[in-house]
């Protein structure tokens, strides 16, 4: 496993904080931040950053894991990765940022099913559950946004038709970023 060394722990705490800082955050400033989410699918500035970011994290890990029988391609692949980024950037002019974030949730997912991976709590053991419920999520909704995006604009039209359902998706994060940093604190070691 290329992220042998993750920590269910400490997984569990950055998780549980970024998801109450980022729906906390959605939450009390919901008018700016469903205007940058309609805005977010054709920015190009961020398609660029987030594909960068997938680049680099992808050279990375191609760079540093066992690739079994096809470690000899590895110089192939590690150029085929810049190749393939500029390649992107500069002719995937439609909803690069919205491709470029479910390829990111595709990388991230990687990291929460590592950090759960045989790792068993002492006690509460079905509480680790939390990460690789997550991680499924981001990795479903990842190859739907890499492969159909146009499907992140439509959901993000329906999340603001409605006041309510805003408030729902937004207190939904705070109380699944509450659960897991609770349970990384109190069983998982």
């Amino acid at each position: 496993m290329i992220y042998e060394n993750t920590d269910l722990k400490t997984t569990g705490i950055v998780l549980g904080l970024g998801l109450i800082a980022t729906h906390i955050v959605a939450l009390l400033n919901g008018k700016s931040i469903r205007s940058i989410l309609h805005d977010f699918p054709r920015n190009r500035a961020f398609g660029v950053i987030l594909m960068t970011i997938n680049a680099l994290w992808t050279f990375w890990i191609v760079s540093s894991m066992d690739l079994g029988e096809f470690s000899h391609l590895r110089q192939t692949i590690l150029f085929a990765i810049p190749v393939a980024y500029v390649l992107v950037v500069f002719f995937v002019e439609e909803f690069l940022a919205v491709r470029a974030l479910g390829t990111l949730m595709l990388l991230a997912a990687c990291v929460l099913l590592d950090a759960a991976w045989f790792k068993v709590p002492e006690t509460m053991a079905f509480t680790k559950l939390l990460l690789p419920i997550l991680a499924y999520a981001w990795i479903i909704l990842g190859m739907f946004w890499v492969g159909m995006p146009y499907v992140m604009r439509d959901q993000i039209s329906w999340l603001d038709q409605q006041q309510s359902r805003w408030k729902v998706a937004c207190i939904g994060g705070v109380v699944y970023g509450v659960l897991t940093l609770g349970c990384a604190l109190a069983f998982w070691n």
